[in-house]
Formats: structure tokens, C-alpha cells, sequence
């Protein structure tokens, strides 16, 4: 089982980019070329998967034995990206925690925010660490008997995109309830390769990247 980051974003009701608050991540398991680009798409997909998870909604993103959580709580959005072997329910109670944590600790401040900070939060590293074991979580989730049971939708992605979404993060794809696909998480007319080529989250190494391994219709495992 394995956490590689942990996001909280604020996620703007006009529909703009969503702003980084707070980041950790464990990149130490990969080649050490890779841990630059790993980051970046970290940062990409956390927006891009923040942005498309309404208010007072939880999703994940799915593919074989990766996934992407999302919890949005009222425009302050936590993230999780774990292997499909953290059990989904510990990987919701420990987003609600952060959001509760991060609540605690900065108040209604996030809604002013607008540019990302790159300052950590400690916490955040604390709990990448601490919550390694879903036991951990398993914990908060005893504790906290309240935490409401909005519906997590799992979302499917096409194997024909599955390089655009989560290149070098996920090899995406599976079928999930709802029988939902990324496609209907993006706006109509959206593509993700345009996504990419817009993002000021990557580099031009690793759109570069990108584009390679797309092209070669290969994925380095990123989670």
C-alpha cells in the first residue's frame, strides 16, 4: 500500500484553475530523472481531477491498481494519490481529516488565496508519512462516525486516453460504477492533449515527455 501525495486545493467557482494550498509527496520511489516530471503531473492532475469534483462531492479516479481520491468540501478540495490497494474508505476518511485539519489550522483563509503556496504545511508531510498504514486511518474513521456517506463515484477511463490523463502517473483505464469515463469528468470539448500544452504546471521536458510516451503508447508507473 502506498500514499505518493497528498493536495488541498481551493477550487474556484468561476471555473479557473485551482489553487494550490498545500503539497506533499513521496517521489523517492522512482528513477531519480523521473522525480521532476512525476511532480508536475502530480500538480496537473491534482487540478485537473479538483476542478471537475463539485461541491460536496467525493470521486476517485481508477485504473488497474492506481487511484486518484478527490473530495471537495464546499471549494476546499483535498486529494490523495494511492495504489488500488489502500482501501477506499480509509482514503476518504483520511481527506476528511486533512480538510478538517487544514480548517483548523488556517480558518476560512483559503478563500482569499490566490496564487499556490509553496510553503510547506507540516502536517500534510506528517500525515503522508503517518497514514502509510490505512490502520491509521482506519482509525480517524472510528472517531469520526458523522462523516457522511456521499456517494464516491469511481471513475472509468478510456484506454484511449489513458497516456493524456495520467501519463506517468496512471496507466488508466477499468470499468466502474456508474460507468463513467474522463470524458464526461472534462467539459464538452475538452481534450486533454490541449489540457498538457496549456498546463504551466508542466515543463517543456515533460510535455515532451508526455508526447513520447503517448506516442510510443508506453507509461512509466508513477503511483
Amino acid at each position: 500500500m502506498k500514499i505518493t501525495a497528498l493536495l488541498v486545493l481551493k477550487v474556484n467557482p468561476d471555473g479557473s484553475d485551482p489553487v494550490i494550498l498545500s503539497n506533499a509527496s513521496d517521489v523517492s520511489h522512482f528513477g531519480y530523472f523521473q522525480r521532476s516530471s512525476v511532480k508536475e503531473f502530480i500538480v496537473f492532475v491534482g487540478r485537473t481531477v479538483a476542478k471537475r469534483t463539485p461541491p460536496g462531492q467525493r470521486q476517485s479516479v481508477q485504473h488497474e491498481e492506481y487511484k486518484v481520491h478527490s473530495y471537495n468540501r464546499n471549494g476546499l478540495c483535498a486529494l490523495g494519490f494511492m495504489d488500488d490497494h489502500y482501501p477506499v474508505r480509509s482514503a476518504f476518511s483520511l481527506l476528511n481529516q486533512i480538510l478538517d485539519e487544514y480548517h483548523k489550522s488556517f480558518g476560512d483563509s483559503w478563500r482569499s488565496a490566490q496564487a499556490d503556496n509553496t510553503q510547506p504545511w507540516p502536517y500534510l508531510n506528517e500525515a503522508l508519512t503517518k497514514f502509510q498504514d490505512p490502520a491509521e486511518a482506519d482509525k480517524l474513521l472510528k472517531i469520526q462516525r458523522e462523516l457522511d456517506e456521499t456517494k464516491i463515484i469511481l471513475v472509468s477511463i478510456q484506454p484511449s486516453i489513458l497516456s493524456s490523463l495520467l501519463i506517468c502517473l496512471v496507466h488508466m483505464n477499468g470499468c466502474l460504477s456508474q460507468h463513467k469515463t474522463i470524458d464526461s469528468v472534462l467539459a464538452r470539448g475538452e481534450k486533454l492533449d490541449s489540457l498538457v500544452d496549456k498546463s504551466s504546471d508542466l515543463s517543456a521536458a515533460s510535455q515532451m515527455f508526455y508526447k513520447q510516451a503517448k506516442k510510443t503508447n508506453q507509461c512509466c508507473t508513477l503511483l
